[in-house]
């Protein structure tokens, strides 16, 4: 087995690298955002690598990746490991769960954290196809990483990739919360059907239209980009009307001046019942601390709407309006998230917890974000023609 050097030309999908003692630590958000301007939350969830993978061009039969991962857990609640999935030649070949790492453990009741060391993981896939390929190692969406070592019993060299680069910014629905691998979150699933280079921005329970992130997406080269806003706005109950509007407007001013005339799409919130005529803040329902389960409910008042209080309802109409105060530009896009996952959808597969899809619906919301945006007659569909001619 060859040691190979962990260069940052092996990563794809992510911002920085941070040297450590036990590692190299990932990041998706730059400095020096990550540290003067994302709160606790943010900063537990950039260092999730959703989306973030190794691409290796190797004749290599066998490839092995030591890395630690902390994972979160809430006392009381059974919660699914991370995973590390492996592809060729952008075609499945390997998924393997998690067993080891750190824990990060939160009590929600009494509003504490208790950190346990553990030990790396190996992460090992033999019997790969001989001959010149192109192995991606995908890393966790749910789970921090440090990568430790990794060897190989051929030598590797970096893949640059030449599709072009699909930057989108979400919520915990883009980062993957409760899909089963980070080849299943939606956007990997949308992007690979694709053939498009994905930079996943979806960060859990931060998607506010802050002005940094668009800094960072103003900034990060890219031909395609895409914003979803609305369900954190909503559970968190941080803006009224006034507010919101205008830090939209904002937001898509700043990424237009990087990117001034790429692609861009707005996409509204999928349907979440709990919040579509029902203002925030969110809250996690007690009555699920009994079986284990965590779910989530709202607790404002059904139909108060007064003094420009959001609901997802209310949300969509906003952006809508938004984009018609901005028709003059071309290149701008919106897509109604009820077309991913509407109500109809929540009745034969609703959220497991109240607010995030399942494994399955997963993989249809990027099946049918594929067919509405990178086919024929999307939005981005000239991208995606490139890659296929």
């Amino acid at each position: 087995m060859i040691d190979v050097a962990l260069t940052p030309d092996l990563l794809h999908g992510g911002a920085e690298t941070e040297q450590r003692e036990s590692g190299i630590l990932l990041h998706r958000l730059p400095q020096p955002y990550r540290s003067r301007e994302a709160d606790d939350q943010l900063r537990l969830v950039e260092v999730q690598p959703s989306g973030v993978r190794l691409s290796l061009r190797t004749a290599a039969t066998v490839v092995e990746l030591a890395l630690r991962a902390t994972r979160v857990a809430y006392r009381g609640f059974a919660r699914t490991r991370g995973a590390v999935d492996v592809t060729v030649d952008h075609r499945p070949v390997a998924s393997i769960p998690l067993v080891a790492g750190d824990l990060l453990e939160l009590d929600l009741a009494a509003g504490t954290r208790t950190s346990v060391p553990g030990e790396p993981d190996v992460i090992r896939c033999d019997g790969l196809p001989p001959g010149d390929k192109l192995v991606e190692i995908w890393l966790p969406h749910n789970e921090q990483v440090e990568l430790v070592s990794l060897r190989a019993d051929a030598p590797v060299h970096a893949e640059r990739d030449m599709r072009p680069v699909w930057l989108h910014h979400g919520s915990s629905i883009s980062q993957g919360s409760n899909a089963a691998t980070p080849t299943g979150i939606w956007p990997v699933i949308a992007a690979e059907r694709s053939g498009i280079h994905l930079r996943n921005l979806g960060f859990g329970g931060s998607a506010f239209a802050d002005p940094f992130v668009a800094r960072v997406m103003r900034d990060t080269p890219a031909d395609l980009l895409s914003v979803k806003v609305g369900i954190n706005v909503v559970n968190l109950d941080a803006m009224r009307l006034r507010a919101f509007v205008p830090a939209v407007h904002g937001f898509l001013d700043t990424v237009r001046d990087g990117h001034p005339e790429a692609p861009l799409l707005l996409i509204s919130p999928l349907h979440a019942a709990i919040h579509e005529d029902t203002p925030g803040p969110g809250a996690v329902d007690p009555a699920g601390f009994a079986d284990g389960v965590i779910r989530f409910r709202a607790t404002g008042q059904p139909g108060d709407t007064a003094l420009g209080r959001l609901t997802l309802q209310v949300v969509r109409e906003a952006l809508a309006t938004i984009a018609a105060d901005r028709a003059d530009d071309p290149h701008l896009h919106v897509l109604d998230g009820l077309s991913l996952y509407g109500p109809e959808d929540a009745d034969r597969m609703p959220l497991p917890d109240g607010l995030h899809p399942d494994a399955q619906t997963h993989a249809m919301i990027g099946e049918r974000f594929a067919a509405r945006v990178f086919a024929a007659g999307g939005p981005f569909a000239m991208a995606a023609a490139s890659t296929s001619g």
